[in-house]
């Protein structure tokens, strides 16, 4: 991913140096578990440990430079092991097919991804919660086809908001646990060169869980389950930047981005501030699902494994998680920073002249024994007429005789309060919040 959308902490996880020590990891887990069950020498494992070292630059383009004869990048991270190792190297790798590595040492880096990850997703919960709790009774317009429905606060929405977060934040959990899970089973899965205990105390000591069974490689439905959780997260934050987006426009203007001193919205008009924080969430949202269907089409591979996977994870892997942490710390961010306009919401309650009380006025006629669609007829028409006419509703009401029949003026007018509309957000809050 391009540095423009990364945070050094995920991009961290998969530079060269990190694969190289995670690599070799694996393969000194490997070896303690065969010193462990008496098929290798203590010593071998004691020179490995001693002589393994870090990784840096040079290492990598020494391996890079290996690659270039053997074509395959495990036998020249071995070759390399050998160089600096010496004699006792010949014990790493043995019984060991070069998934076990790369499988095992994948798992591991995704496994860490989720964990930055994840604490992405409590900083934005955390955020989301604040600004709901402080706007818990900023009334504002509902809007359902983008019209004008029925009176909410802007808390409730925040609310719904924090509990789909949630969600993905369980997503998230339960695809790690899916994703941390590694394997030292060979060739084609049958342990037939080194037993199972080998590969049960290898994963304990990194972390892991073993594959309760595995081919060639780990199967890659659980990376796929992996990809898309990432991409509900992203969808989910696609969305309250889409609200966002449209809550900034100039005909509504209720919340808006952040604008900083000496921030520029366009080359051409000095007035404009664009919701571009909210735009580049939208865009990179869109890389998710794409990545989430890249891992899908690596389910199906060819009998115990082929390789069309792996130039696919070569991609997705850094690109969505470094995605995905980047779009969660922006978006924390924008709700931290978010300006919201209470003034304007309360200027959009009033801009229809009360017509969005027209439920609550059709179901009291109901009540009241008045046949539901007769009753719709009466409501309808009057509130047609602010439409056509710029009639107040009210008014109109109130000039009506059918409906005068039925109700009286003080009845009518009591149906204009927004608080009725509102007056279970603190029950909402509890479920949401449990407090």
């Amino acid at each position: 991913m391009i540095p423009r959308y990364s945070r050094e902490e995920m991009t961290a996880l998969w530079t060269p140096e990190a694969r190289l020590r995670r690599w070799r990891d694996v393969e000194l887990a490997a070896l303690e578990g065969m010193v462990e069950h008496g098929l290798a020498p203590r010593e071998a494992l004691e020179e490995c440990v001693r002589k393994a070292g870090d990784f840096n630059a040079a290492d990598v383009l020494r391996i890079e430079i290996i690659e270039k004869t053997t074509r395959h990048d495990v036998i020249a991270f071995l070759t390399f092991m050998e160089e600096r190792i010496g004699p006792s190297a010949r014990y790493l790798h043995m019984g060991m097919t070069s998934s076990d590595v790369l499988d095992t040492s994948l798992a591991m880096t995704l496994r860490d991804a989720a964990d930055l990850i994840l604490k992405g997703v409590d900083r934005a919960m955390e955020a989301v919660k604040k600004r709901a709790f402080e706007h818990r009774h900023t009334q504002m317009m509902g809007r359902s086809h983008g019209i004008h429905a029925e009176p909410i606060t802007f808390g409730h929405k925040l609310a719904i908001w924090y509990d789909e977060l949630r969600r993905g934040r369980d997503r998230i959990v339960h695809a790690r646990e899916q994703i941390a899970v590694g394997k030292i089973s060979g060739a084609v899965g049958t342990f037939a060169h080194l037993p199972p205990a080998v590969e049960e105390f290898a994963m304990q000591k990194l972390g892991l869980k073993p594959a309760p069974a595995s081919s060639q490689i780990v199967q890659r439905d659980r990376h796929a389950e992996f990809f898309t959780a990432l991409a509900l997260l992203g969808s989910s934050i696609e969305k309250f930047a889409v609200e966002i987006r449209h809550l900034q426009r100039t005909e509504v203007r209720e919340a808006e981005e952040p604008f900083t001193p000496g921030q520029k919205g366009s080359s051409a008009m000095p007035h404009k501030r664009n919701p571009i924080l909210s735009e580049n969430l939208t865009g990179l949202s869109r890389l998710l699902r794409g990545y989430a269907l890249s891992a899908m089409e690596d389910v199906a591979l060819w009998h115990e494994r082929d390789i069309s996977h792996s130039s696919v994870e070569r991609v997705i892997g850094p690109d969505a998680t470094v995605v995905c942490d980047f779009m969660l710390h922006r978006f924390a961010g924008l709700m931290e920073n978010l300006r919201v306009y209470p003034e304007q919401m309360k200027k959009n309650l009033e801009l229809l002249g009360g017509v969005v009380n027209s439920q609550r006025l059709l179901l009291e006629l109901a009540r009241k024994g008045m046949d539901r669609q007769a009753a719709y007829v009466v409501i309808q028409r009057n509130a047609m007429r602010f439409f056509e006419e710029g009639v107040p509703f009210k008014d109109a009401l109130l000039a009506d005789r059918d409906l005068l029949k039925a109700m009286t003026p003080e009845e009518i007018a009591a149906c204009f309060s927004p608080d009725y509309h509102t007056r279970h957000v603190d029950r909402i809050f509890k479920r949401v919040f449990d407090q």
